[in-house]
Protein backbone atom coordinates (compact mmCIF):
# COMPACT_ATOMS: atom_id res chain seq x y z
CA UNK A 1 0.00 0.00 0.00
CA UNK A 2 1.48 3.36 -1.10
CA UNK A 3 0.43 6.51 0.72
CA UNK A 4 -0.16 9.56 -1.45
CA UNK A 5 0.89 12.83 0.21
CA UNK A 6 -0.59 15.93 -1.42
CA UNK A 7 1.49 19.06 -0.78
CA UNK A 8 -0.52 22.31 -0.76
CA UNK A 9 1.56 25.50 -0.71
CA UNK A 10 0.79 28.77 1.04
CA UNK A 11 0.39 32.41 0.10
CA UNK A 12 2.57 34.22 -2.40
CA UNK A 13 4.34 31.10 -3.68
CA UNK A 14 4.94 31.00 -7.44
CA UNK A 15 7.34 29.21 -9.75
CA UNK A 16 10.24 28.55 -9.53
CA UNK A 17 9.92 28.79 -5.73
CA UNK A 18 7.12 26.22 -5.71
CA UNK A 19 9.26 23.54 -7.36
CA UNK A 20 12.03 24.18 -4.83
CA UNK A 21 9.55 23.93 -1.97
CA UNK A 22 7.97 20.74 -3.33
CA UNK A 23 11.38 19.15 -3.83
CA UNK A 24 12.49 19.99 -0.30
CA UNK A 25 9.25 18.72 1.24
CA UNK A 26 9.37 15.52 -0.81
CA UNK A 27 12.97 14.88 0.22
CA UNK A 28 12.14 15.51 3.88
CA UNK A 29 9.28 13.00 3.87
CA UNK A 30 10.69 10.25 1.65
CA UNK A 31 13.99 10.41 3.50
CA UNK A 32 12.18 9.18 6.60
CA UNK A 33 9.77 6.68 5.06
CA UNK A 34 9.71 4.55 1.93
CA UNK A 35 6.58 3.89 -0.08
CA UNK A 36 5.34 7.48 -0.27
CA UNK A 37 3.97 9.06 -3.42
CA UNK A 38 4.37 12.82 -3.15
CA UNK A 39 1.82 14.79 -5.22
CA UNK A 40 2.34 18.58 -5.47
CA UNK A 41 -0.80 20.73 -5.75
CA UNK A 42 0.29 24.02 -7.31
CA UNK A 43 -2.71 26.32 -7.10
CA UNK A 44 -0.86 29.64 -7.19
CA UNK A 45 -0.32 29.73 -10.96
CA UNK A 46 -3.98 29.23 -11.84
CA UNK A 47 -5.92 30.49 -8.83
CA UNK A 48 -3.48 32.90 -7.18
CA UNK A 49 -3.92 36.67 -7.08
CA UNK A 50 -2.61 38.91 -9.86
CA UNK A 51 -2.74 42.64 -10.47
CA UNK A 52 -5.01 42.95 -13.50
CA UNK A 53 -4.21 46.64 -14.03
CA UNK A 54 -0.50 46.40 -13.34
CA UNK A 55 -0.69 47.84 -9.84
CA UNK A 56 -2.74 50.94 -10.57
CA UNK A 57 -4.38 50.66 -7.14
CA UNK A 58 -1.09 50.94 -5.24
CA UNK A 59 -0.31 54.11 -3.32
CA UNK A 60 3.25 55.40 -3.72
CA UNK A 61 5.94 54.09 -1.41
CA UNK A 62 6.32 56.23 1.69
CA UNK A 63 9.70 54.89 2.80
CA UNK A 64 11.39 51.84 4.15
CA UNK A 65 9.86 50.14 7.15
CA UNK A 66 11.66 47.85 9.52
CA UNK A 67 10.64 45.50 12.27
CA UNK A 68 11.46 44.04 15.67
CA UNK A 69 12.17 40.39 16.50
CA UNK A 70 9.53 37.74 17.04
CA UNK A 71 7.66 36.81 20.17
CA UNK A 72 9.55 34.15 22.16
CA UNK A 73 7.47 31.03 22.58
CA UNK A 74 10.15 28.60 23.73
CA UNK A 75 12.60 28.95 26.59
CA UNK A 76 15.95 30.09 25.27
CA UNK A 77 17.88 33.00 23.75
CA UNK A 78 15.13 35.56 23.39
CA UNK A 79 17.67 38.38 23.12
CA UNK A 80 19.41 36.57 20.26
CA UNK A 81 16.11 36.28 18.40
CA UNK A 82 15.43 39.97 18.92
CA UNK A 83 18.93 40.69 17.58
CA UNK A 84 18.32 38.62 14.45
CA UNK A 85 14.94 40.24 13.95
CA UNK A 86 16.59 43.67 13.85
CA UNK A 87 19.40 42.41 11.59
CA UNK A 88 16.91 40.94 9.13
CA UNK A 89 15.38 44.43 9.00
CA UNK A 90 18.79 46.11 8.56
CA UNK A 91 21.84 43.83 8.15
CA UNK A 92 24.13 46.83 8.69
CA UNK A 93 22.56 47.96 11.97
CA UNK A 94 25.47 46.73 14.12
CA UNK A 95 28.04 48.12 11.69
CA UNK A 96 26.43 51.55 11.82
CA UNK A 97 26.36 51.51 15.62
CA UNK A 98 30.03 50.54 15.78
CA UNK A 99 30.95 53.30 13.35
CA UNK A 100 28.96 55.83 15.36
CA UNK A 101 30.88 54.83 18.49
CA UNK A 102 34.27 55.29 16.85
CA UNK A 103 36.44 58.15 17.99
CA UNK A 104 37.94 60.81 15.73
CA UNK A 105 40.27 59.55 13.01
CA UNK A 106 43.97 59.52 13.94
CA UNK A 107 46.92 59.89 11.63
CA UNK A 108 48.70 56.58 10.97
CA UNK A 109 52.44 56.09 10.51
CA UNK A 110 53.59 56.16 6.88
CA UNK A 111 53.33 52.75 5.23
CA UNK A 112 50.93 51.29 7.82
CA UNK A 113 47.88 49.37 6.57
CA UNK A 114 44.51 50.59 7.86
CA UNK A 115 42.66 47.81 9.70
CA UNK A 116 39.72 48.01 7.29
CA UNK A 117 41.99 47.19 4.36
CA UNK A 118 43.12 43.95 5.98
CA UNK A 119 39.50 43.14 6.68
CA UNK A 120 38.44 44.00 3.13
CA UNK A 121 41.02 41.51 1.90
CA UNK A 122 39.41 38.80 4.03
CA UNK A 123 35.99 39.74 2.67
CA UNK A 124 37.33 39.59 -0.88
CA UNK A 125 38.77 36.13 -0.24
CA UNK A 126 35.42 35.02 1.15
CA UNK A 127 33.56 36.47 -1.84
CA UNK A 128 35.92 34.61 -4.19
CA UNK A 129 34.61 31.34 -2.76
CA UNK A 130 31.16 32.14 -4.12
CA UNK A 131 27.98 31.24 -2.29
CA UNK A 132 29.11 27.76 -1.19
CA UNK A 133 30.19 28.62 2.41
CA UNK A 134 26.63 29.75 3.21
CA UNK A 135 24.66 27.65 0.72
CA UNK A 136 22.34 26.30 3.42
CA UNK A 137 21.06 29.85 3.99
CA UNK A 138 20.44 30.49 0.30
CA UNK A 139 22.23 32.37 -2.49
CA UNK A 140 23.93 35.74 -2.16
CA UNK A 141 27.02 35.37 0.04
CA UNK A 142 29.46 36.64 -2.58
CA UNK A 143 27.31 39.70 -3.28
CA UNK A 144 26.78 40.35 0.43
CA UNK A 145 30.53 40.17 1.12
CA UNK A 146 31.26 42.60 -1.71
CA UNK A 147 28.63 45.05 -0.49
CA UNK A 148 29.91 44.85 3.08
CA UNK A 149 33.47 45.51 1.92
CA UNK A 150 32.28 48.67 0.15
CA UNK A 151 30.11 49.92 3.02
CA UNK A 152 31.25 53.37 4.23
CA UNK A 153 30.81 52.40 7.89
CA UNK A 154 33.34 49.57 7.66
CA UNK A 155 36.37 51.83 8.15
CA UNK A 156 35.18 53.55 11.34
CA UNK A 157 33.85 50.23 12.70
CA UNK A 158 37.21 48.53 12.07
CA UNK A 159 38.96 51.32 13.94
CA UNK A 160 36.56 51.02 16.89
CA UNK A 161 36.39 47.24 17.37
CA UNK A 162 38.91 44.48 18.10
CA UNK A 163 39.48 42.28 15.03
CA UNK A 164 37.69 39.22 16.44
CA UNK A 165 34.61 41.27 17.41
CA UNK A 166 34.55 42.89 13.98
CA UNK A 167 34.72 39.42 12.42
CA UNK A 168 31.72 38.22 14.43
CA UNK A 169 29.75 41.39 13.68
CA UNK A 170 30.49 41.04 9.96
CA UNK A 171 29.51 37.36 9.96
CA UNK A 172 26.14 38.21 11.51
CA UNK A 173 25.68 40.94 8.94
CA UNK A 174 26.39 38.56 6.05
CA UNK A 175 24.08 35.83 7.36
CA UNK A 176 21.32 38.35 8.04
CA UNK A 177 21.66 39.84 4.55
CA UNK A 178 21.18 36.42 2.92
CA UNK A 179 18.11 35.62 5.03
CA UNK A 180 16.70 39.13 4.55
CA UNK A 181 17.04 38.78 0.77
CA UNK A 182 15.16 35.47 0.96
CA UNK A 183 12.39 37.12 2.97
CA UNK A 184 12.15 39.99 0.50
CA UNK A 185 11.84 37.45 -2.32
CA UNK A 186 9.06 35.65 -0.41
CA UNK A 187 11.05 32.44 -0.42
CA UNK A 188 9.06 29.59 1.15
CA UNK A 189 12.33 28.08 2.41
CA UNK A 190 13.99 30.02 5.24
CA UNK A 191 16.68 28.17 7.21
CA UNK A 192 16.18 27.29 10.86
CA UNK A 193 18.11 29.19 13.49
CA UNK A 194 20.56 26.36 14.18
CA UNK A 195 21.73 26.33 10.55
CA UNK A 196 22.00 30.12 10.55
CA UNK A 197 24.13 30.05 13.71
CA UNK A 198 26.42 27.31 12.37
CA UNK A 199 27.05 29.22 9.16
CA UNK A 200 27.60 32.46 11.08
CA UNK A 201 30.27 30.80 13.24
CA UNK A 202 32.03 29.47 10.12
CA UNK A 203 31.94 32.87 8.44
CA UNK A 204 33.34 34.53 11.57
CA UNK A 205 36.31 32.16 11.56
CA UNK A 206 36.88 32.85 7.85
CA UNK A 207 37.06 36.55 8.71
CA UNK A 208 39.58 36.12 11.51
CA UNK A 209 37.64 35.22 14.65
CA UNK A 210 39.13 32.44 16.80
CA UNK A 211 37.51 28.98 16.61
CA UNK A 212 34.55 28.57 18.91
CA UNK A 213 35.94 25.87 21.20
CA UNK A 214 34.40 27.47 24.24
CA UNK A 215 31.30 29.53 23.49
CA UNK A 216 32.22 33.10 22.59
CA UNK A 217 28.74 34.45 23.07
CA UNK A 218 27.04 37.21 21.13
CA UNK A 219 28.89 40.40 21.95
CA UNK A 220 26.40 42.54 20.09
CA UNK A 221 26.26 46.30 20.07
CA UNK A 222 22.57 45.97 19.32
CA UNK A 223 21.98 44.05 22.53
CA UNK A 224 23.96 46.61 24.48
CA UNK A 225 21.75 49.36 23.07
CA UNK A 226 18.57 47.34 22.70
CA UNK A 227 16.30 50.24 23.50
CA UNK A 228 17.85 52.43 20.82
CA UNK A 229 17.76 49.68 18.20
CA UNK A 230 14.21 48.66 18.97
CA UNK A 231 12.97 52.24 18.87
CA UNK A 232 14.17 52.55 15.27
CA UNK A 233 12.64 49.27 14.17
CA UNK A 234 9.28 48.89 12.41
CA UNK A 235 8.07 46.02 10.24
CA UNK A 236 10.36 45.76 7.21
CA UNK A 237 7.86 43.75 5.21
CA UNK A 238 4.65 45.60 6.14
CA UNK A 239 3.75 46.13 2.48
CA UNK A 240 4.42 42.50 1.63
CA UNK A 241 2.38 41.17 4.53
CA UNK A 242 -0.58 43.55 4.65
CA UNK A 243 -1.29 45.20 1.30
CA UNK A 244 -3.75 43.47 -1.01
CA UNK A 245 -1.50 44.23 -3.98
CA UNK A 246 1.11 41.76 -2.77
CA UNK A 247 0.52 38.10 -3.78
CA UNK A 248 0.70 36.89 -0.18
CA UNK A 249 -2.16 39.13 0.97
CA UNK A 250 -3.92 39.06 -2.38
CA UNK A 251 -4.02 35.26 -2.37
CA UNK A 252 -5.85 35.27 0.96
CA UNK A 253 -8.40 37.85 -0.15
CA UNK A 254 -8.97 36.12 -3.48
CA UNK A 255 -9.43 32.75 -1.81
CA UNK A 256 -11.87 34.04 0.80
CA UNK A 257 -13.98 35.73 -1.88
CA UNK A 258 -13.62 33.21 -4.75
CA UNK A 259 -12.26 30.00 -3.27
CA UNK A 260 -14.65 27.47 -4.83
CA UNK A 261 -12.54 26.79 -7.97
CA UNK A 262 -9.38 25.94 -6.02
CA UNK A 263 -11.35 23.64 -3.69
CA UNK A 264 -12.90 21.93 -6.71
CA UNK A 265 -9.45 21.46 -8.25
CA UNK A 266 -8.14 19.87 -5.06
CA UNK A 267 -11.16 17.55 -4.90
CA UNK A 268 -10.56 16.49 -8.51
CA UNK A 269 -6.90 15.78 -7.76
CA UNK A 270 -7.74 13.66 -4.71
CA UNK A 271 -10.45 11.78 -6.65
CA UNK A 272 -7.76 10.47 -8.98
CA UNK A 273 -5.61 9.07 -6.18
CA UNK A 274 -5.83 5.71 -4.45
CA UNK A 275 -6.25 5.60 -0.68
CA UNK A 276 -4.70 6.32 1.69
CA UNK A 277 -4.22 10.02 0.92
CA UNK A 278 -2.72 12.66 3.23
CA UNK A 279 -3.20 16.40 2.72
CA UNK A 280 -0.31 18.59 3.92
CA UNK A 281 -1.02 22.32 3.77
CA UNK A 282 1.13 25.30 4.74
CA UNK A 283 -0.44 28.66 5.67
CA UNK A 284 -3.29 29.33 3.22
CA UNK A 285 -2.72 25.82 1.87
CA UNK A 286 -3.91 24.51 5.23
CA UNK A 287 -7.07 26.62 4.99
CA UNK A 288 -7.73 25.29 1.50
CA UNK A 289 -7.28 21.69 2.67
CA UNK A 290 -9.49 22.16 5.74
CA UNK A 291 -12.24 23.91 3.79
CA UNK A 292 -12.21 21.23 1.10
CA UNK A 293 -12.50 18.41 3.63
CA UNK A 294 -15.32 20.15 5.54
CA UNK A 295 -17.31 20.78 2.37
CA UNK A 296 -17.99 17.13 1.53
CA UNK A 297 -16.53 13.72 2.40
CA UNK A 298 -13.29 12.61 0.73
CA UNK A 299 -13.04 9.03 2.02
CA UNK A 300 -9.57 8.47 0.55
CA UNK A 301 -8.09 11.18 2.80
CA UNK A 302 -7.01 9.63 6.11
CA UNK A 303 -4.97 12.51 7.58
CA UNK A 304 -4.92 16.30 7.41
CA UNK A 305 -1.68 18.10 8.32
CA UNK A 306 -1.56 21.88 8.61
CA UNK A 307 1.53 23.97 9.40
CA UNK A 308 1.58 27.66 10.22
CA UNK A 309 -2.06 27.86 9.22
CA UNK A 310 -4.75 30.41 10.00
CA UNK A 311 -7.71 28.01 9.68
CA UNK A 312 -8.45 27.91 13.44
CA UNK A 313 -8.33 31.71 13.66
CA UNK A 314 -10.67 32.13 10.68
CA UNK A 315 -13.11 29.67 12.25
CA UNK A 316 -13.08 31.40 15.63
CA UNK A 317 -13.44 34.83 14.00
CA UNK A 318 -16.34 33.72 11.79
CA UNK A 319 -14.32 33.99 8.57
CA UNK A 320 -13.81 30.35 7.54
CA UNK A 321 -15.93 29.85 4.39
CA UNK A 322 -17.00 26.27 5.13
CA UNK A 323 -17.81 26.33 8.85
CA UNK A 324 -19.12 28.99 11.21
CA UNK A 325 -18.35 29.04 14.91
CA UNK A 326 -19.60 27.27 17.05
CA UNK A 327 -20.59 24.54 14.56
CA UNK A 328 -18.51 21.38 15.11
CA UNK A 329 -16.36 19.69 12.52
CA UNK A 330 -18.29 17.15 10.46
CA UNK A 331 -17.81 13.53 11.57
CA UNK A 332 -16.21 12.53 8.27
CA UNK A 333 -13.23 14.91 8.66
CA UNK A 334 -10.08 12.77 9.10
CA UNK A 335 -7.51 13.04 11.90
CA UNK A 336 -6.02 16.51 11.98
CA UNK A 337 -2.41 17.27 12.98
CA UNK A 338 -1.82 21.01 13.38
CA UNK A 339 1.82 22.17 13.62
CA UNK A 340 2.66 25.69 14.75
CA UNK A 341 5.74 27.63 15.85
CA UNK A 342 4.89 29.88 18.83
CA UNK A 343 7.05 32.59 17.23
CA UNK A 344 5.10 32.38 13.97
CA UNK A 345 2.48 35.07 14.32
CA UNK A 346 0.54 33.51 11.42
CA UNK A 347 0.30 30.04 13.00
CA UNK A 348 -2.69 29.20 15.22
CA UNK A 349 -3.81 26.37 17.51
CA UNK A 350 -6.80 24.16 16.75
CA UNK A 351 -7.17 21.65 19.60
CA UNK A 352 -9.00 23.97 22.02
CA UNK A 353 -11.56 24.81 19.33
CA UNK A 354 -12.00 21.22 18.18
CA UNK A 355 -11.37 19.03 21.25
CA UNK A 356 -10.77 15.42 20.35
CA UNK A 357 -10.70 16.22 16.63
CA UNK A 358 -7.43 18.13 16.20
CA UNK A 359 -3.98 17.66 17.71
CA UNK A 360 -1.64 20.65 18.13
CA UNK A 361 2.13 20.21 18.17
CA UNK A 362 4.52 23.12 18.73
CA UNK A 363 7.75 23.15 16.73
CA UNK A 364 10.74 25.45 17.12
CA UNK A 365 12.60 26.75 14.09
CA UNK A 366 14.84 29.06 16.13
CA UNK A 367 13.73 31.97 13.94
CA UNK A 368 11.87 35.19 14.79
CA UNK A 369 8.78 36.27 12.87
CA UNK A 370 8.35 36.58 9.89
CA UNK A 371 11.17 34.12 9.14
CA UNK A 372 9.49 31.55 11.44
CA UNK A 373 6.51 31.39 9.07
CA UNK A 374 8.68 30.11 6.20
CA UNK A 375 11.00 27.85 8.21
CA UNK A 376 8.72 24.82 8.74
CA UNK A 377 10.00 22.92 5.71
CA UNK A 378 13.68 23.21 6.60
CA UNK A 379 12.98 21.89 10.11
CA UNK A 380 13.62 18.11 10.45
CA UNK A 381 11.31 18.05 13.48
CA UNK A 382 8.34 18.87 11.24
CA UNK A 383 8.98 15.90 8.96
CA UNK A 384 9.37 13.52 11.89
CA UNK A 385 6.02 14.60 13.32
CA UNK A 386 4.30 14.10 9.98
CA UNK A 387 5.85 10.72 9.24
CA UNK A 388 4.94 9.51 12.73
CA UNK A 389 1.25 10.11 11.89
CA UNK A 390 1.15 8.78 8.32
CA UNK A 391 -1.24 5.88 7.66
Amino acid sequence: MMTAVVLIHGTGVREPAFSALAGRMAAGLTGLRDGLRVVPFYWGGTFGATLAAGGASLPPESGTSRGPGGEPGFPGPGDDLALWGVLYADPYAELDLAAAAAGPAVERPPGSVPPEERFRARLAALAARGDAPAAVLGPGLARAAGDLAAHPALGPAAAALPPDELAELAARSLAARIVADALDADSPLVPVGADRDTVTARLAESLGAPPRGTERGVRSLLLRTAGHAASRAVLRRRRALTEAAHPAAGDVLRYLSRGAPVRAALRDLVAGLEAPVVLVGHSLGGIIALDTLIGAPLPAVRLLVTAGSQGPFLYESGSLPSLEHPEPLPPYLPDWLNLYDPRDLLGYRAAALFPGRATDLAVDSGQPFPAAHSAYWTNPEVYRHIVDRLP
